[in-house]
């Protein structure tokens, strides 16, 4: 049998977790494998500026004389030390480029000079920081130890269905098919089709991905009608229905922020994100216990007064292009320091693009701040 919940709510987590391959907090060096794109996305979060990155990578090296103009260049593997000054992330290359001054290489290559690395699945690099925070050090086990759980969502009507992998970091639309609507006469035998199409669809993306759960959503009955017309018996225990009342993006990110959907799958780190947003909400919502905005939160901070810090991954991004995150990393090592708790929120769910709302940053206070 299937099971059935009101709501849903669910991320991927890819197949192999991040590889730590040395650690050493006492000289701040700790170096990893990446894995998969999730991994670069905690990177991401977890390098700063001015932090030391160093391992093999590809350099463009010029031989020959520039006055007899017969400069010849070529891509080398060197092991590189750059000192970070941008981070870049990007979803659709899934690359992570890491950018700064060379502070140690072989004889040929100039000192200070720049240099990017640019990481993908398999790279291995080491990361060095003065001091390694504490939710540096919890994002770095998040990514480490995760474990694996592969979801697909289709939310659909009889007209049309929309399908997603669900990641660390949000969701992943991955397609979209309608149905060939016919005159009311003609209903159930084209609902019939449509949802046989739909199921042809989620056993292809079960076999591609080898999925832990399959959350069906739809408005009113249409979910029912379905599973009428499922008889795969490997599909079946994988399935739970969900409540919606939209089809396609508003429909899934509807079903993300139900109460329901967080008890029902609790354990998801996309759940946790988002009830913390919404009881950042609610402590604003009444006025009290709570700071938003850059200026609020950093005099909580300084105060002492932070329990917990909400920050989006976007806000960490646009500090860093706008060179201000020296700001932002005084917040935050503040708030740890007097014992407060960071959590990174993604901005790929509704509870990060309700934060962005608010600045980009929030704090649930541990006593109310007078501004």
């Amino acid at each position: 049998m299937y099971r059935k919940y009101n709501h849903f709510q669910a991320f991927i987590l890819s197949k192999i977790p991040m590889k730590q391959i040395h650690f050493n907090l006492k000289k701040g060096e700790i170096k990893l494998k990446v894995e998969n794109l999730d991994d670069l996305w905690y990177l991401s979060t977890i390098i700063e500026p001015k932090d030391i990155i160093k391992g093999k990578t590809i350099r463009k090296i010029k031989l020959g004389e520039q006055e007899q103009r017969n400069i010849k260049i070529i891509k080398k593997p060197v092991f590189l030390k750059i000192e970070a000054e941008k981070i870049e992330f990007s979803k659709t290359s899934d690359i992570l480029r890491v950018s700064g001054k060379i502070k140690e290489a072989p004889e040929d290559i100039k000192l200070d000079s720049y240099h990017t690395f640019n990481l993908r699945e398999n790279s291995i690099i080491t990361i060095i920081k003065e001091k390694w925070l504490k939710f540096q050090l919890d994002k770095l086990k998040e990514a480490c130890s995760e474990k694996i759980s592969k979801i697909v969502v289709v939310i659909h009507d009889r007209e049309e269905a929309h399908f997603a992998l669900m990641k660390k970091y949000g969701y992943e639309m991955l397609s979209s098919i309608k149905g060939n609507v016919q005159k009311k006469a003609d209903l159930e035998h084209t609902k019939g089709n449509f949802y046989l199409e739909i199921i042809k669809q989620l056993m292809a993306y079960d076999k591609k991905y080898n999925l832990n759960q399959i959350i069906i959503a739809s408005p009113a009955f249409w979910k029912e009608d379905l599973m009428k017309e499922l008889n795969d018996e490997d599909l079946k225990p994988k399935i739970i229905l969900a409540a919606c009342s939209s089809v396609g993006k508003n429909g899934i990110d509807e079903v993300l922020k139900r109460p329901e959907t967080i008890q029902a799958l609790k354990q998801e780190r996309i759940s946790k994100e988002m009830g913390e947003v919404e009881k950042l909400l609610e402590e604003i919502s009444k006025n009290n216990l709570a700071a938003y905005g850059l200026k609020e939160t950093e005099n909580a901070a300084f105060a002492g007064a932070i329990n917990e810090l909400l920050i989006t991954d976007t806000l960490i991004i646009k500090s860093r292009d706008q060179n201000n995150y020296e700001k932002i990393e005084a917040i935050l090592k503040t708030t740890e320091q007097a014992k407060g708790t960071v959590l990174i929120i993604s901005s790929e769910h509704e509870g990060g693009k309700k934060l962005n709302g608010l600045g980009g940053i929030g704090a649930i206070l541990r006593y109310k701040m007078n501004y």
